[in-house]
């Protein structure tokens, strides 16, 4: 079964989900093939190491910055629920475009789960500019690619068309929010949802495809 999952590396749910996700294929049993695909929260997002994403959340969307920091307090107690350890007080404000064209690189290469996850990693637990050449081409390094040719990638255009892609056939499909899942091209799911939500939504799809 292939679920292709749309996210993006700044969203905190889309995390959650890929670990409510993994708990729930381990459960499920049967074979699926995942395939990340790019979604941009915010396309105007620009990389500010010097704001946090608290006082970005505040700006953009009308918040007190109490308000944003106790949303983040929040997510990230959702998120070590899943083992995950989020440090959102170190998150660096970043726009996620040259990330995702990372992503379809190493997906191109057969390695787009292990960047995602680095990605995600990168980001919420450990406090990377994912917007930098440099932290960009380091993940590259971790996940098994070559460095030389993840940064001739992001010195030029690679990639772009492919990213631009999977955001166009997001609208086209009426994805508003991520993560989303759509297995086999016939069922879809919305959002970080609970483990045994997911495995009925592969039970669902593995009886379509039937």
């Amino acid at each position: 079964m292939k679920v292709e999952i749309w996210s993006d590396v700044l969203c905190p749910f889309c995390y959650i989900g890929k670990r409510r996700f993994e708990k729930a294929v381990a459960e499920y049993g049967g074979e699926v093939e995942v395939e990340w695909k790019s979604f941009l929260l915010d396309p105007s997002l620009k990389t500010n190491p010097n704001q946090s994403v608290s006082e970005m959340l505040a700006e953009r969307k009308g918040w007190s910055l109490e308000y944003a920091r106790d949303a983040n307090k929040h997510v990230t107690e959702m998120a070590s629920g899943e083992g995950l350890d989020y440090n959102m007080d170190k998150a660096v404000v970043a726009n996620s475009f040259d990330a995702h064209r990372l992503l379809h690189l190493a997906k191109s290469k057969g390695l787009g789960d292990e960047a995602k996850e680095a990605l995600f990693r990168a980001y919420f637990t450990e406090g990377k500019n994912i917007a930098a050449i440099t932290t960009l081409v380091a993940i590259g390094k971790e996940v098994g690619l070559d460095e030389n040719e993840v940064e001739t990638m992001l010195m030029g255009n690679e990639f772009n068309v492919e990213v631009n892609a999977d955001i166009k056939e997001a609208q086209t499909i009426g994805v508003t929010g991520v993560p989303f899942f759509v297995a086999e091209r016939k069922y879809a799911v919305s959002g970080a949802q609970h483990s045994d939500t997911f495995v009925e939504f592969l039970k669902k799809a593995d009886s379509f495809s039937g």
